[in-house]
């Protein structure tokens, strides 16, 4: 009897399918992807505490501005000091390059769309000054804000024992990208357990969105850790180099590392969700997600007193070769204050963001940022839109 085709199709062994990258993806979570659930408790508003102790630092708030050109200067940081939070100085931006950096940044921010990268080039090809350095670390300390400054590890040799030398209050290397282990064959890479000892002032690493080189970077002796690739709002790099996760998922992958550190060794690495956050309850949502600082770009840059005159732009914006950042327009819309502790003139929760925070751990029960990082939180995509078809004039 002659096998025909139909036949020998349905005798044959079915071929076990070899697994693809698909099957291997993991899902994550942004913002907008999750709420926070209320459970069975509420506090008055009045009685929820949140201080943090933030590397040796005791803040009022959680509350870091970004090292940004556009949102932190000495007259910025002082604002954000008596507010009770801390600003981060860019080492490696207009405020080391320039004595009097004022035209520049009005140059930046007034520059036509088409020119702006180019002009950010230019400013920033000048060199950094030691001596603006240390100008700049006294000055802070004499508006009455501790000396947080940052500096990229290609830089942060030479710039980290200075700053220790003139007083700084804090050290943060930051990246694109952070790992415990960098591999470079035409230069020395920095040996962070080397640089945390040397040092002798606390030493922070940003940025990174992984459980496995947030625990690793732990055990180098770094004293706060950054999460966040790619969120802010002025930042392409997950555009550019199509490299990022969303924040809830990475702060919540942090934060289990600090987790499990801190069971381990009995010291506590605080985390800092840097970037995304827009309106007071994105910064809620960070919190539960475990972060217990967050460091904020643009809605900062919003401010009166904020440098960038309604303008902002990432740190690596004024690469010529590859800018991932570009210049954005926020505008001004009042006082530093007002964006942090209100009165609110808007709706859309971009102003009183600390109010806003307050807010909602008052009605989910938390009387600390401890206990906010507790609460529930639950998946529901459909919790922007569903009832707000009014608003959103459908």
């Amino acid at each position: 009897m002659t096998m025909t085709a139909q036949d020998a199709t349905i005798d044959s062994p079915v071929r076990r399918r070899r697994p693809s990258r698909v099957d291997s993806i993991r899902p994550t979570y942004g913002f907008d992807d999750v709420s926070l659930a209320p459970g069975v408790a509420t506090v008055e508003p009045s009685e929820v505490d949140t201080v943090i102790d933030f590397a040796g630092l005791r803040l009022a708030i959680p509350i870091l501005a970004s090292a940004m050109d556009a949102v932190v200067d000495v007259r910025s940081a002082a604002e954000l000091a008596r507010l009770g939070g801390v600003a981060v100085l860019n080492l490696e931006g207009v405020q080391t390059r320039y004595e009097e950096p004022d035209e520049v940044l009005a140059r930046i921010a007034g520059a036509p769309d088409d020119q702006v990268q180019a002009i950010l080039a230019e400013a920033y090809q000048a060199p950094v000054q030691n001596a603006l350095v240390a100008r700049r670390i006294a000055e802070l300390h004499a508006a009455g804000s501790p000396a947080v400054v940052a500096a990229t590890p290609a830089v942060a040799r030479r710039f980290g024992p200075l700053c220790a030398e003139h007083g700084a209050d804090l050290f943060l290397v930051q990246s694109q990208v952070s790992s415990p282990r960098h591999l470079a064959s035409g230069y020395e890479p920095l040996q962070l357990d080397a640089f945390t000892q040397l040092m002798g002032i606390p030493v922070a690493v940003g940025n990174t969105t992984s459980y496995d080189a947030a625990y690793q970077l732990m055990h180098q002796g770094i004293a706060a850790i950054f999460v966040g690739v790619g969120p802010g709002a002025a930042c392409t790099t997950r555009d550019v180099l199509g490299i990022g996760v969303p924040q809830i998922s990475a702060v919540a992958e942090v934060a289990a590392a600090r987790d499990d550190y801190h069971a381990e060794t009995g010291r506590y690495v605080p985390v800092v969700a840097d970037g995304g956050m827009r309106r007071g309850g994105e910064l809620a949502k960070a919190v539960a997600a475990g972060a217990d600082a967050l460091m904020l770009g643009s809605p900062l840059a919003r401010a009166q007193e904020a440098p960038g005159r309604g303008t902002n732009w990432g740190m690596a914006a004024p690469s010529p070769t590859l800018p991932r950042g570009t210049r954005i327009k926020v505008g001004t819309v009042g006082s530093l204050e007002r964006i942090l502790f209100g009165p609110s003139h808007v709706t859309d929760g971009t102003e009183n963001l600390v109010g806003a925070l307050r807010q909602s751990m008052a009605a989910l029960g938390a009387r600390d940022i401890a206990a906010m990082q507790q609460v529930e939180i639950v998946y529901a995509p459909a919790v922007g839109v569903e009832g707000k078809s009014w608003q959103r004039g459908r």
